[in-house]
């Protein structure tokens, strides 16, 4: 899985994420290296950086500044699927390093130029 170049928007998340659907995340990708930049809606800017593995999922931490002004950052473990109009989709798992500490899941899904 490639995931250089591809922009994804916030789709779900739990009640205790910043992540939402004005979210925006700019992915780049050099080998199994993966990062992006992200921001809108909750975030006013943020980054991420993990390992793409050999089936696909992702394995990141991220940090970004909340509308708050807070510095917020945690860990996060993806897992790429297709949903019924096989848009690329990413199921979430994280957890907060900062703040309260909670764990939650989330999905994004990959924009495209007819999304």
């Amino acid at each position: 899985m490639n995931y250089n170049n591809r922009i994804f928007r916030g789709r779900t998340n739990s009640e205790n994420g910043e992540v939402g659907g004005q979210t925006r995340f700019h992915y780049r990708q050099n080998d199994d290296r993966v990062w992006a930049t992200y921001s809108g809606g909750e975030v006013v800017s943020g980054h991420l950086q993990g390992k793409v593995h050999a089936d696909g999922s992702l394995e990141f931490v991220y940090h970004h500044e909340n509308v708050d002004g807070e510095l917020m950052a945690g860990r996060c473990v993806s897992t790429p699927s297709q949903d019924s109009a096989g848009t690329l989709v990413l199921k979430e798992n994280w957890q907060w390093f900062t703040g309260d500490r909670t764990s939650g899941r989330s999905e994004v899904e990959e924009i495209t130029d007819d999304s």
